[in-house]
């Protein structure tokens, strides 16, 4: 939707014709000044929307570029961001590629003519990217009934970088399962599932990550590259390299010669090297830069110059630095060291191109000749805050002047609710539905007479502003729409289990339900009166083994345990311990199930206060809100005030990543808490997180009339008192303390609202102890990374969730390295970081030697002014540090993870992890979210000790928290640790060792049954499982699947059908994932319909004995039987004895028909239509 009116606005002013007419001659470039950002998005506008052109902006920062970007688009061009990278020169482990990604989709959309103009700073348009002809050679174009095999497509993702992976997590990864290819494109929405007929493509389709479901077709999908950087071929480039080696000389040549020989010998033998970006200009013979994708005929703007010269010089000037350092090293060598062009070159471009430079202040001179320059006489506009009155003001103003006006007023609905208060303010205004139904005669100014009317529309840009000689105003409502993000789908966040049998190796423990825990030892296909069936084997005590037919896989969980690497102890088969645990657990969950319920039972039963609803207090507090709040804030904000509004006490965790504003969504429940007449808690871990939030409140509330006060160590004992009395009377409104807050001489007059921030790092008894003084106030909890007990309870529905995942608009990923510890390497990062006026954080987790640590780095970078930090320290000489690091007396906080809970400083953004392969995964994250929260980009080094061999739990962790550096991924990691850390001390001591009997699936099942028996609900299926043992062909071939943990993870999706449109959405699920399935997996489906039937039958056991079935059965309905013989003449036959069987001759018949026409009487008339299962 293009705001042309705009352009009619524009074309009546004669400097901006002036500046039509120069680029329309080539008589560039053309210098323009006294515009401000919003000017230069309009000006830019208009050219483009008068010439088919492309352009190349570039801003004198990223804030600006932000800004131009939001306001592009808004007004209707088509633009994407181009941001700077860092090419990976070491060989690390791996780093993330986000920034590389973000640049080859906005040069995929530019070169397939989706996208008019990038937006982008000088130092990333300088830098060496993947050349226009490769990037045209490699971009593949599919569309379905194409003629193209499967490996063709297969080669061409390998060649754009992409990695294979039995299932796709992210993008640049492709998968490959018969006639079906799955590839995650950076600039695509979500994956592409390709399906095949022969070698043609049948269909495209999205599917969805999470579920794996194909959810929209499409006719066509562009592959494009993954990575910049990528050889055509490896041994040739390893040739190169090699040759290059030989030509060195010089005293750093023989350390430059083992890197480039070592590397060499990675690429012969085809291992993955980390730094590909640095053999850049072997892999390709023409460098190339962003203008490179713009030929003579695009249009180049330079946005105030002055900065632009100033901003390559220092990155020029920091990369000497770092060559210098890197080039002693060996890292790079002659031939390999320079990795971006010079501001002349780009002065060159402007020269051959038609350019614009576009200042907001005159200059004295230009770096090249200017063909023409042209001043502009236009204004901008503050933003306006939503007062009609001031606009109502502003308007008759300009009215009054006989300009034409437009309001851009947000939201449609607010567009119409303007222009109704206008008219209502007695202004000629009216409401327009789109942009484009504003005529130019609606907006250009007339004679006061004939009255001038007020364009209202919905849209938003940054500023608005004034064109006095074209008599035109714009005045726009302020918050940038968050139209240019696309939004994330919402996922239901209680759908995914917590176990993935998929994750199993041989190896691993795992649960069997009646058997107890074994060793995971493969599938096995075992062949039986010519029926071929999949067995998994497990490993018991004593070496017995056991071979569970894969149609009972929903009997087999992974044992995740409360320790890692913890003997667990195997049972025997047929021994009795194991039925002895269970009970023990059983008995022990039902006591912590009473205790539950009877807790939630009484919030239940307590009449809460059920809170009014919003006044205009309310709103007037939310409106002073800084930023933008993001929809998923909004979201939780009304869910948590829903809640305040019944009469049953609240319980609500609020889940979102560290600095997604949960402070604010809590601070609005608080003051609507406090409006109500009631008092509001909030409780922290540390004193130096009380003293933050408490300065955070006193600056949020401040106009207000709300007492706030402080309680915890920060306070003298006679100050304590005082508050506590005035929290007895009543006149403090809001009380943030440390667990000082839960001491038994606390009392309040009227709790209202208690918050807990940061719950994960609070005891069991300090939050139950919590529970019981405010039985009946709401209670709110905070976290970033949910402790998986909690996290479980919310997901079973115990309590409520809400979830923010959506970052705040101006905050960008940290880019993450993870590699082996490498002093260079981390001294690099230091200097870098301080170069740019940034501060450090080097965490080093072992008081002891921290000292040592801490001296090595002032060796190492002497100008850096060192802190130290640990929890041995005492609170005062802590809250000391922290002092220091937020008033930047402090360069580099060597500490321990004392950080997790700590301080914002949004000026710390390198973070460096000495062995992060000993921490949690949920800590890591944790961490890592500690920088990165300005508008800066962050940087965070995870490195490990040189040489060491990582165990697997270690490797998975640091490659889950490389997968996941986008932001809201703390739910996700959460999830992911529970799996690989196991579930450690997320329960209280006694329930430890029990969870240690059982493991954690058995542990959650028994207790979920227990809570349900505690409510009166009747348990599910307690009873017995049935085995069926029948000569059907039952298995998932390896030709339909191929990959061992889908297969498992598909035996267990088909164990677990219990209905028959739980069957037809497995079938749905197989043939969308793998393609038709064949015969025996239709078969193994059956079983499994069939075999849940009979198990609430009461059945145990059915199983073929040559031609006939025997089913067993404790008891028989002895009516049922007799019916069975009438319906079934001379087939049956009714066994009595210790155990009793029903035996039906099959007759010639297949045995599943036979099973289901028994079931079918079994259960009674009622069921005779049961619905036929899923063969064909």
């Amino acid at each position: 939707m293009r705001m042309n009116f705009l352009n009619d606005a524009l074309g009546r002013v004669p400097e901006y014709r002036a500046i039509e007419n120069a680029v329309r001659q080539r008589k560039t470039p053309v210098a323009v000044t006294g515009l401000a950002s919003i000017h230069k998005a309009n000006i830019l506008h208009t050219l483009l929307s008068a010439m088919s052109k492309k352009a190349l902006f570039i801003a004198g920062d990223e804030a600006e570029a932000t800004r131009m970007l939001e306001d592009l688009n808004a007004m209707g061009v088509t633009s994407a961001f181009y941001p700077l990278r860092d090419f990976s020169l070491r060989d690390t482990e791996g780093s993330s590629h986000e920034y590389e990604r973000q640049r080859i989709e906005a040069l995929t959309l530019l070169q397939t003519g989706q996208c008019t103009c990038i937006v982008t700073t000088i130092d990333a348009a300088l830098q060496y990217v993947l050349p226009p002809k490769k990037l045209k050679e490699r971009t593949v174009k599919l569309s379905a009934g194409q003629e193209i095999s499967v490996d063709e497509i297969v080669r061409a993702l390998v060649r754009c970088g992409y990695v294979r992976a039995d299932q796709i997590d992210g993008t640049g990864q492709f998968a490959r399962r018969g006639g079906i290819v799955d590839f995650y494109s950076p600039g695509g929405k979500a994956p592409v599932r390709v399906e095949f007929w022969g070698d043609e493509i049948d269909t495209i389709s999205y599917f969805d990550a999470e579920t794996q479901r194909r959810t929209d077709q499409i006719t066509e999908v562009t592959i494009s590259p993954a990575v910049e950087v990528v050889p055509d071929s490896m041994s040739i480039l390893a040739k190169k390299l090699e040759a290059h080696a030989k030509t060195l000389r010089g005293k750093a040549a023989p350390a430059a010669k083992e890197v480039l020989l070592r590397e060499a010998d990675k690429l012969k033998n085809d291992l993955h090297i980390g730094c590909m970006d640095k053999y850049y200009t072997f892999v390709y013979e023409t460098v190339a830069t962003l203008f490179d994708y713009f030929d003579t005929d695009a249009l180049l703007v330079f946005s105030e110059g002055s900065k632009l010269k100033e901003r390559m010089r220092t990155t020029l000037w920091q990369w000497g630095e770092d060559v210098r350092g890197l080039l002693a090293e060996g890292v790079l060598c002659r031939g390999l060291d320079m990795y971006t062009e010079t501001y002349e070159y780009a002065l060159k471009r402007a020269e051959d191109t038609a350019s614009v430079y576009m200042d907001a202040f005159a200059r004295g001179s230009y770096d090249t000749p200017t063909k023409a320059l042209v001043n502009m006489t236009v204004r901008q506009l503050s933003v306006w805050g939503g007062s009609t009155q001031l606009l109502a003001e502003d308007l008759t103003a300009a009215l009054h002047n006989r300009h034409a006006c437009a309001v851009l007023a947000g939201t449609e609905r607010a567009a119409m609710n303007v222009a109704a208060d206008l008219k209502a303010a007695g202004l000629p205004a009216g409401y327009f539905e789109s942009l484009s139904a504003i005529t130019p005669g609606t907006v250009q100014p007339k004679p006061m007479s004939m009255g001038t009317m007020v364009a209202v529309v919905a849209g938003t840009l940054s500023a608005g502003f004034e064109y006095p000689n074209a008599k035109f105003t714009l005045i726009t409502h302020g918050r940038m729409s968050a139209g240019s993000q696309p939004k994330a789908k919402k996922k239901d966040k209680n759908s995914k289990a917590v176990y993935s049998l998929a994750e199993l190796t041989p190896g691993d423990y795992v649960v069997h339900a009646t058997h107890g825990i074994g060793i995971f030892e493969g599938i096995h296909k075992i062949d039986m009166q010519g029926i071929t069936k999949d067995y998994i084997k497990l490993r018991y005590a004593k070496n017995d083994t056991l071979y569970v037919p894969v149609t009972q896989l929903d009997l087999v969980a992974k044992y995740i345990g409360p320790r890692e690497d913890s003997g667990v102890k195997l049972h025997r088969l047929g021994g009795t311990e194991w039925q002895k645990s269970k009970a023990r657990v059983r008995a022990a969950v039902k006591d912590i199930a009473k205790e539950l319920i009877v807790l939630y039972a009484q919030r239940m039963k307590q009449k809460g206060f059920a809170f009014p609803e919003d006044n205009e207090w309310q709103h007037d507090f939310e409106a002073h809100f800084e930023y933008n709040e993001t929809d998923d804030q909004l979201r939780c904000i009304n869910e948590i005030k829903n809640d305040m509004e019944r009469e049953a006490p609240m319980d609500r965790l609020l889940c979102g990543d560290v600095g997604f504003g949960k402070t604010e969504v809590a601070l609005r429940a608080a003051f609507k808490c406090i409006t109500a007449g009631k008092q509001c808690a909030i409780l922290v871990p540390t004193t130096i997180l009380a003293w933050q939030h408490y300065q955070t409140v006193l600056k949020r509330m401040e106009g207000f009339p709300v007492d706030v006060e402080l309680l915890s160590r920060f306070r003298t004992p006679r100050q304590q008192d005082e508050i506590l009395r005035k929290l007895r009377r009543g006149s403090i409104d809001l009380i943030v303390g440390t667990h000082r807050l839960v001491s038994k001489d606390v009392q309040f007059k009227d709790l209202g609202l208690v918050i807990i921030d940061e719950e994960q790092r609070f005891g069991v008894q300090q939050k139950e102890r919590l529970k019981d003084v405010c039985k009946s106030a709401d209670i709110l909890t905070l976290s970033a990374t949910p402790i998986p007990r909690t996290l479980n309870m919310a997901l079973s529905g115990i309590r409520d969730m809400s979830v923010i995942e959506e970052a705040p608009h101006d905050r960008h990923p940290v880019q993450t390295y993870v590699m082996e510890y490498d002093p260079g390497v981390i001294s690099d990062a230091i200097k870098k970081e301080l170069r740019r006026g940034g501060q450090v954080y080097y965490l080093h987790n072992d008081v002891a030697s921290i000292e040592r640590v801490a001296a090595g780095i002032r060796e190492r970078v002497p100008e850096a002014r060192i802190g130290i930090g640990h929890g041995k320290m005492s609170e005062q000489e802590l809250s000391e540090v922290w002092r220091r690091l937020m008033e930047h007396e402090i360069d580099v906080l060597v500490c321990t993870t004392i950080i997790e809970t700590g301080v914002d400083v949004p000026n710390a953004n390198t973070l460096i992890i000495d062995n992060a392969d000993r921490m949690g995964l949920s800590q890591l994250h944790q961490l890592r979210g500690r920088v990165g929260r300005s508008t800066r980009r962050a940087y965070a080094y995870f490195t490990f000790t040189r040489g060491k061999v990582l165990s697997e739990i270690s490797q998975k962790r640091l490659a889950a928290i490389r997968e996941f550096t986008e932001f809201g991924s703390g739910f996700k990691i959460a999830m992911r640790d529970l799996e690989i850390r196991g579930a450690g001390n997320i329960l209280g001591g006694e329930q430890h060792g029990h969870m240690e009997s059982v493991g954690y699936d058995m542990y959650l099942k028994l207790l979920n049954e227990a809570v349900a028996m505690m409510k009166g609900e009747a348990p599910e299926n307690p009873v017995e499982e049935c085995t069926v043992d029948m000569q059907v062909q039952a298995h998932i071939p390896e030709s339909y699947i191929d990959s061992t943990a889908l297969r498992l993870d598909v035996y267990r999706r088909i164990a677990d059908i219990k209905t028959y449109e739980d069957s037809s959405d497995v079938v749905d699920e197989l043939i969308d994932r793998f393609g038709e399935p064949p015969e025996s997996v239709y078969g193994l489906i059956d079983i499994a319909l069939l075999r849940n039937r009979a198990t609430q039958l009461g059945i145990t056991e059915v199983k073929q004995q040559a031609n006939a079935l025997l089913l067993y059965k404790d008891k028989f309905d002895m009516e049922r039987v007799k019916r069975l013989i009438q319906g079934m003449p001379n087939k049956v036959m009714l066994s009595a004895g210790s155990r009793p069987y029903i035996s039906v001759a099959l007759g010639g018949k297949a045995p599943l028909t036979v099973l289901e026409d028994v079931l079918k009487v079994l259960c009674g008339d009622e069921d005779a239509k049961a619905p036929k299962p899923a063969t064909k």
